[in-house]
Formats: C-alpha cells, structure tokens, sequence
C-alpha cells in the first residue's frame, strides 16, 4: 500500500530532538529560534512537496536467524486465476555477546505475521535548493525529519488500522517517540539491523520504486531522505545493538544471503 502525506500532516510527528542535533544546537532559546525559522520554511514547502509510505504484511515464521515471508506476487499467475506463492527468506544477524538476541526471537517458529515498510520524500527536496546552501542543508534536514515522521505516522496507522493489532492505541508524540506502543520498527542501518545491503531484499518484496526510492552498489537509498524496514507486532520486542560480529558468523551469514564472504564484509566492516 502507499500512503501520500502532506507536510502539514506530518508536522506533529517530527522528532525536534533530532533536528537541534544535527545544528548541534544545546541551547533552549536557540533550538526555541531553529524550530521557528525551520516551521516556516516548512510552511513555505507544505503543498509543493509530499512524503511517501510503502508497506505490505505478509505472513511469516522464523527459522533459526532467518525471517520466512510468504509472498503471493500477482505478476506471477497460475491458471490465469491465483498468484505465485512462495517463500522469501530475510537472513538476520544474532548477538555475539550479551542476550545473544536476533530479531527473529521475535517472530513465531510456525505463524506469525510482519510488516516490510519504506519512506521517502520528493526529489525536489533534494535537488531544488542548491544555490542556496543555507537553505540545501536546512531542507535537506527537515526532508530527514519528515521521512522519519512519516514512518511514526504510517506505523501508528498500521498498528491501529491496516494489521489493526493496537486499534485502541491513544499514545501523545511524546509516547510515540518514546516508543511506548506494542511492537518494534527496527529501520535498515539502524543497531539491531545494520546492513544497508538488506535494502535489496526488502526491495524485491515491496518494489521502493513505487515511491520513487532508487538504491546504490551500497545499499544507500536515494533521496538520501528515506526509510526502510521491519514492522514487528510481539509486545516483547525491544530494541538491541549487534556488536560485533565474528568471522564464523560472517561466514554462516554469507551462506545464508547466496552472497561472497567479502562482498559482505564490505557492508559490515565497522561491526566486524
């Protein structure tokens, strides 16, 4: 499904605490003068320029340090009547050290269900400010913020609407920001998923293209303002760190991607 937002929709949403640290600003009077200045500009882009939401759910299991998804791809038909089902597999990464958790803890051995999610903004949020490099880099911040808003937005609506596991949720921003709601949306790059080379996969299942998301050799997405990744529904889903991981591991996990031990070395060098 995609979901189109205006920014004014979007404003609430916003995490500011995000925004003052990239200006590095601590002070209150000066994040108090920063959110001024970035409302306006806001105001001045609300209406030209959208955000995006892609999301599907899909049944799923777990299977060791694997997430199992069921997919029905209706490009795919079978007696001109039903679509090709099969399985698609999301290799994950476990703990070295600590609770030795991997997200696939969080997902039922034989049914469950889970979320493939990605956001992003207009291009023109990009590219349409580069003679004024004040402004590029103020614009360039906030498409930041309203890709990450747009996900807190998007999420709250699948939790309370389209997988409906929460419809009587009533959190403030605050609670939202400070995650309070049941589930986890553990986003591509991020502690507990830190390979941007997962991108493909969740390409492949969701198609990014539809909202205008290109991905580079890395993984990156373009716009630079976008995210990606998993909804999980179980109450006792909590965020964690990977840290390290060994060169056993590494290996195991390259079997399991169909990938080279050194291509993915690249896309893990700093947690090796």
């Amino acid at each position: 499904m995609i979901l189109t937002y205006e920014i004014h929709d979007l404003q609430p949403y916003i995490n500011w605490a995000y925004y003052y640290y990239a200006w590095q600003l601590r002070d209150a009077a000066q994040q108090q003068k920063s959110r001024a200045e970035a409302e306006e500009i806001l105001s001045q882009l609300d209406g030209k320029y959208h955000v995006y939401a892609l999301f599907d759910l899909f049944a799923a299991h777990s299977h060791n340090d694997d997430i199992v998804i069921t997919v029905h791809d209706s490009r795919f038909m079978v007696h001109d009547s039903m679509s090709l089902t099969f399985n698609r597999h999301i290799p994950l990464l476990r703990q070295q050290q600590g609770d030795c958790l991997c997200l696939t803890d969080f997902i039922h051995p034989e049914h469950d269900q889970i979320g493939v999610f990605a956001t992003s903004v207009d291009h023109g949020l990009e590219k349409d400010f580069d003679k004024d490099a004040y402004m590029k880099m103020t614009v360039q911040l906030l498409a930041d913020r309203l890709a990450e808003a747009a996900a807190e937005k998007m999420h709250e609506e699948v939790r309370r609407i389209y997988w409906g596991y929460a419809p009587d949720e009533h959190l403030t921003m605050e609670e939202l920001h400070a995650e309070k709601f049941q589930g986890i949306r553990p986003a591509v790059g991020y502690p507990s998923l830190p390979d941007t080379s997962l991108n493909f996969v969740l390409d492949e299942l969701i198609h990014f293209k539809q909202i205008g998301i290109r991905l580079t050799e890395s993984g990156a997405m373009k716009p630079h303002a976008s995210v990606s990744g998993l909804m999980i529904a179980l109450p006792e889903a909590h965020y964690f760190s990977l840290g390290k991981i060994g060169e056993d591991q590494l290996q195991d996990y390259a079997h399991r991607r169909g990938l080279p031990v050194e291509v993915l070395r690249k896309f893990l060098a700093s947690h090796l």
